[in-house]
This record gives structure tokens, C-alpha cells and sequence, in this order.
């Protein structure tokens, strides 16, 4: 009894010891940064993020109120302490406009980072997420993204909206200006207190597209979904002619035309044009109550 006994107990010592040496280390921190504004309605608050998600409330001020949780984690505390040394955040302030970016050790700001420089240089053995909370004058514009492990959020802005997910939704509520949202994997949500004044993007590849007009709504609707329907509960619509558009490509032998074609109905006096299109998903168009 003895003999098998103290083997047993020696397994379990040599269990708790392996775990305790994978357990994951972290490090968290809050950043917290204000910029002032003189004329909201021409700046831009631009956050370009990786790992995390975006939040982002308009109110009744004159400064840009950002608010950023990171976190690093990885299975020792060296490795850690590493992504402490190497992720840098940068803000820049341009007149009215705000920009938060990742600027170490890649830079994540359109057209500055590559697969061949920045995070792919070496192996690296921590993990990081960037939580974004910012709040900003009503009536500025926005520019955001993120890439994984993030919904975005955005509430209360009358400016022009420019969002982009891709493994994550994107939910925007008590909008007024023009909007071009677009995620890979996620549901896309929007909700406006004014129709917009001029064209608007709307693009989900995989997951339900919903859009919540005044019911004063004039427009011109344009949709497609290989897997999905199309919904409407206006009253006042009226079906109009596909378009059908022609692409010319050079081929080996020849050249061949591919035509898409994009359903249109008509709602209201009609006007500006709004586009929809998911692949895998069905599109809604509803009417405030």
C-alpha cells in the first residue's frame, strides 16, 4: 500500500507545480488624457485599435475625454514586464482633431504598419488588449476601429461617422450624420434621431444588418444579400429597377464583364442613396414607432 500510496502523492505535487508555473501573469493600467476643442463640428477623433473594444458618447462639453484600460497578460511575469517596455500608445492633437493609435512596438494608424515591420519582427509571448472609453462634443466627427475582441459602441453623435470591426458588432444609437459602418463578423445595429443629408454605407459580411429610420424618412435604398432577406415596414415604398453594373477584366484568352446586380426600392420622395449589403444575414430597414 505504501508503494503505490507515495507515487500518487508525488503526481500531485508534480500537477500543482506545472500549474502554478502556467498559471498567466497580468499588469492592467488606466490612461486617461484630455484634449480641448473649439470647433467640434470640424474636428475628427480618430482611434485606430487592435485588441479591445471601442466606446465612444457624445455630451455637452469642449474637450475630448479619453479613458483607455490596458491590460497585458502572458504566462511568466518576464514576458510581461516586456509588454510593459514595448506597448507605447500615441495621441496627437491636430487643430480640432484627436487621434489615439498604438505607435509601439508597430504602429497602428492606416498605412503605417505592414507584415513585415512592427509585431511580426520577432516572436512575442504576451497578449494585450486596449479598452477605449471617450466622450466628445456632440457634434464631432469620428473615424474608429478595431480588429478583434471588441464591439464598438458609439451613442449621441451628430457628426459624419466613419466605423470599421471585423471580429466584432457595431451598435450605434441617436445618430445624425452621414454613416459608413462596416464589420466582418459581427451584427450592425444603427438607430438615428435624424435621417442623414447625404449618402450612407452599411456592410456586414456575417451577421443581421438593422437600421432604425424617423419616419419621415426620404430615400433611396439600395440592397444585397447572397444568404439573407430583405425587410421593410414603411408604408410609402415603391419597388424600383435593379442596377445592374458591368466590371471589365482582362483574361488570359479574352476579356470577361461581371455584372452585380443591387435591388432599390424607393421610400418616401426618395433622394439620397443608402446602401446595404451582407452576405450571410438579413437586412432591416424599420420605421420609428
Amino acid at each position: 500500500m505504501k508503494r503505490l500510496f507515495i507515487p500518487a502523492l508525488a503526481g500531485v505535487a508534480l500537477l500543482c507545480c506545472t500549474v502554478l508555473r502556467t498559471e498567466a501573469q497580468d499588469f492592467k493600467e488606466q490612461i486617461t488624457k484630455e484634449f480641448p476643442v473649439t470647433k467640434a463640428s470640424e474636428g475628427v477623433l480618430a482611434i485606430y485599435n487592435l485588441n479591445g473594444p471601442i466606446k465612444v458618447v457624445g455630451y455637452a462639453g469642449d474637450k475630448v475625454v479619453v479613458e483607455v484600460d490596458k491590460s497585458i497578460t502572458a504566462d511568466d511575469s518576464k514576458e510581461v514586464n516586456i509588454g510593459k517596455q514595448e506597448l507605447k500608445l500615441g495621441f496627437d492633437q491636430h487643430g480640432d482633431s484627436v487621434v489615439c493609435y498604438i505607435a509601439e512596438p508597430f504602429d497602428s494608424r492606416p498605412h503605417r504598419w505592414s507584415g513585415d515591420e512592427g509585431w511580426h519582427q520577432k516572436d512575442r509571448d504576451y497578449d494585450f488588449q486596449l479598452s477605449y472609453t471617450v466622450k466628445i462634443p456632440y457634434a464631432m466627427n469620428i473615424r474608429v476601429s478595431t480588429v478583434n475582441r471588441g464591439d464598438i459602441f458609439v451613442q449621441d453623435v451628430a457628426g459624419e461617422l466613419n466605423i470599421n470591426n471585423v471580429n466584432g458588432p457595431i451598435a450605434i444609437k441617436n445618430a445624425k450624420g452621414a454613416t459608413s459602418a462596416k464589420t466582418i463578423n459581427g451584427d450592425l445595429t444603427v438607430n438615428y434621431l435624424e435621417a442623414p443629408a447625404s449618402p450612407s454605407v452599411y456592410y456586414t459580411l456575417n451577421g443581421t444588418l438593422q437600421v432604425t429610420y424617423p419616419a419621415s424618412l426620404s430615400a433611396v435604398c439600395q440592397f444585397k444579400s447572397m444568404n439573407g432577406s430583405f425587410y421593410t415596414d414603411f408604408p410609402d415604398v415603391e419597388v424600383l429597377p435593379a442596377q445592374v453594373t458591368k466590371k471589365k477584366e482582362n483574361m488570359g484568352g479574352g476579356t470577361m464583364y461581371k455584372l452585380n446586380i443591387a435591388k432599390q426600392i424607393k421610400i418616401g420622395g426618395g433622394g439620397k442613396l443608402f446602401k446595404f449589403e451582407t452576405l450571410n444575414g438579413d437586412i432591416y430597414i424599420k420605421k420609428q414607432s
